[in-house]
């Protein structure tokens, strides 16, 4: 490995001065390798999906890179490039947020409403580690912002309905901009009940309620100076995971921020940007709802984020560069306390987490180099210090049951580097990278006290002594556009070595009623994932449009044993009328027979499905008011059906009406 991070090094700086040679002045900035889904801006966001008012990860599913851990019908949990969230990296406007709960139901993603985003860029491997260590890649979620410009006062009302689990949606924005200042300010209130499979079955402790406030202001010092604050405040109460054995009382995050943006004038800099933040997550686990509990029990969990980012931006002749300071402390703390039937027992307590202390300084340099006006080559290089600190003593006396020489702190570096070659002339592109990168175990990986999975129904404990995974990557790219066709093909390949996963372990007892066993966090020698989308738009004319999406992706260790949570093929279709004021729509989506699943993760072989959407929209004008209403239905065929992954292969949603009715001045 070490052979081959001098190779890209070398490769590095001998280009420099071989491409300087040619003396290219374009300032044009090269296409990056990334995926972008676009929301929408608050008074645009009608304008922009098939459903508006859908949750943020029916939107992420667009991508070819990303599916979804279903576990209820709230707070799915993004999978990238088939990997988990242990493996990838998910911010908000490049802040660094981290959940609360040790059995992953609070995604970054579902602290963040539909409403107040503009879009999310998905960057596949190492080109996503601009804001810390990855394996899969990145998603960012960028909030909309009005900017300084002089449209005044805007108001919009969004309401929704869906009928499968009586959802009800509410929304509003109120947004205010000149050439100095602006304010914008978005709500969202979701109300749902339990849903219902195909065939009219009642999936039990599906429902939910939340809110969502958001909003964000800037002011600007001259024409290269401005000063930006942005707040989210989150609340979900009473929310079902009918494929675990526990629900959620309260899931809240408050997440806030500062940046000071420059851009200077006459110089090789052309934009620096430095945001500091701080965010905190509370989340409450309960059974107290559910009926024939064993045992009952609390399981709290809390997660403060401090952070802050120092990103330049800048040209020198041929050269586009990115300089990336970024920094967080993290404290995550979750507990359990048991409740034994008999009232004479004593409470039993422990920490799942033991307060972890996580300091993270990293540096991520990006160089793209215009070759010529048709291809260019860009590096990256990036070098991090990872350092865990157990704060609490229970909880280091407790894991050092089982590690009895483990001290109560851990330091690591964290190193990645890529290297991408693009080519675009008259429609054609293609582009092919190598990269390497590194990732320390996650805190439940390195630091989890019987943490039980109902997947696979297990007790799992961290191991502190875990080494750094380690991944290579190639990937490719290739596609062709003319007027009316958009076609284009990606893949990529990921060999990760001290690939962390829990094996089982004999002579211990576990901790749950019911468990299995108990499994130790491990590092088979490794493991190898891979992954290729189609992307295909024709336009037939002004009118009609049809898209198509073709996934296939496979995912084995060292042995030749299927990994987990790997997507069978996978497709999409949808073809599309436009005409003036009003949009029809009608699609198709599916998957394969989940063949190549995997016994010893727990997984069962599920069957193929296709399910079938319709949805038509109008909008029109009554004097100065703009309205926008939409309605379709989805799974029409109410078909009853599970996919590779639900969690517990839950069933997901039969036939579902929905009524979107959007009004704005």
């Amino acid at each position: 490995m070490k052979k081959k991070l001098y190779g890209f090094v070398l490769l590095y700086f001998t280009s420099i001065p071989l491409f300087a040679q040619d003396q290219v002045t374009d300032t044009v900035v090269p296409k990056t390798l990334k995926e972008v889904i676009v929301i929408g801006k608050k008074t645009q966001l009608y304008q922009q999906q098939n459903k508006p008012l859908a949750a943020v990860e029916e939107y992420l599913q667009q991508s070819g890179k990303v599916g979804m851990i279903k576990r209820g019908s709230y707070a799915w949990e993004p999978i990238l490039n088939n990997m988990t969230t242990e493996r990838t990296l998910i911010t908000i406007d490049g802040m660094r947020v981290f959940g609360a709960c040790t059995d992953k139901m609070d995604p970054i993603t579902s602290y963040v409403e539909i409403s107040n985003l503009s879009e999310a860029t998905i960057t596949s491997g190492q080109q996503g580690g601009n804001h810390g260590a990855t394996i899969g890649g990145s998603i960012d979620l960028k909030r909309s912002r009005s900017g300084f410009v002089n449209s005044g006062w805007d108001v919009l009302i969004n309401s929704g309905f869906e009928s499968n689990s009586n959802q009800k949606i509410l929304g509003s924005a109120v947004n205010y901009a000149n050439n100095r200042f602006y304010i914008d300010t978005d709500f969202m209130y979701r109300d749902a009940e339990n849903y219902t499979a195909g065939n009219n079955q009642e999936v039990l402790f599906s429902q939910f309620r939340k809110f969502n406030i958001s909003a964000t202001s800037g002011f600007s010092f001259d024409e290269n100076k401005m000063l930006e604050a942005s707040l989210i405040y989150d609340k979900a109460t009473d929310v079902g995971y009918p494929a675990l054995p526990m629900d959620v009382s309260l899931a809240e995050a408050l997440i806030t921020s500062l940046k000071f943006e420059y851009v200077p004038k006459a110089s090789n800099i052309k934009n620096w940007e430095t945001k500091i933040y701080y965010n905190t997550i509370t989340h409450r686990m309960d059974d107290t709802k559910r009926p024939f509990v064993p045992i009952h029990m609390d399981m709290p969990g809390w997660s403060d984020t401090y952070g802050f980012y120092s990103k330049a931006k800048g040209v020198f002749k041929s050269h586009h560069f990115t300089v990336d300071l970024n920094s967080f402390y993290n404290r995550s703390v979750a507990e359990m306390t048991m409740y034994p039937s008999d009232p004479n027992e004593s409470l039993m307590f422990m920490f799942t987490w033991p307060d972890v202390r996580t300091l993270y300084n990293g540096l991520f340099v990006e160089d793209s180099i215009l070759l010529n006006s048709q291809s260019s080559l860009k590096f990256s290089v990036s070098a991090a210090n990872h350092s865990n600190v157990i704060a609490n003593d229970l909880g280091l006396e407790s894991l050092q049951i089982f590690y009895p020489t483990m001290k109560a702190s851990k330091n690591r570096i964290l190193k990645s580097i890529s290297s991408n070659y693009t080519y675009n002339k008259n429609g054609f592109q293609y582009g092919f990278g190598l990269a390497y990168g590194e990732r320390a175990p996650s805190v439940s990986e390195g630091y989890g006290f019987y943490l039980f999975n109902s997947f696979d129904r297990y007790d799992y404990i961290g191991n502190p002594e875990l080494r750094n995974e380690k991944s290579s990557e190639a990937n490719a790219f290739i596609g062709f556009r003319t007027k009316k066709l958009s076609t284009k093909i990606s893949s990529s390949y990921f060999h990760i070595s001290n690939y962390i996963v829990g094996k089982p372990t004999e002579n211990m007892i576990p901790m749950t009623i019911g468990a299995s066993g108990i499994k130790i966090y491990s590092a088979l020698n490794y493991a190898t994932i891979f992954n290729t989308d189609l992307d295909i738009e024709y336009q037939f004319d002004m009118n009609f449009r049809w898209a198509g999406q073709l996934v296939y992706s496979y995912g084995q260790d060292y042995e030749k044993e299927n990994l987990p949570f790997i997507s069978p093929l996978r497709y999409s279709a949808s073809f599309q009328y436009k005409v003036e004021k009003f949009s029809s729509e009608i699609s198709v989506q599916g998957n394969a027979v989940h063949a190549q699943y995997s016994l010893f993760y727990g997984e069962k072989r599920t069957p193929d499905y296709a399910i079938l959407n319709f949805a038509s929209s109008y909008a029109f004008q009554v004097d100065h008011s703009k309205w926008y209403v939409k309605a379709g239905a989805e799974n029409i065929l109410d078909q009853y059906y599970t996919t590779f992954s639900d969690w517990n292969a839950i069933p997901r949603k039969g036939i579902n009406f929905f009524l979107n009715i959007s009004f704005g001045l």
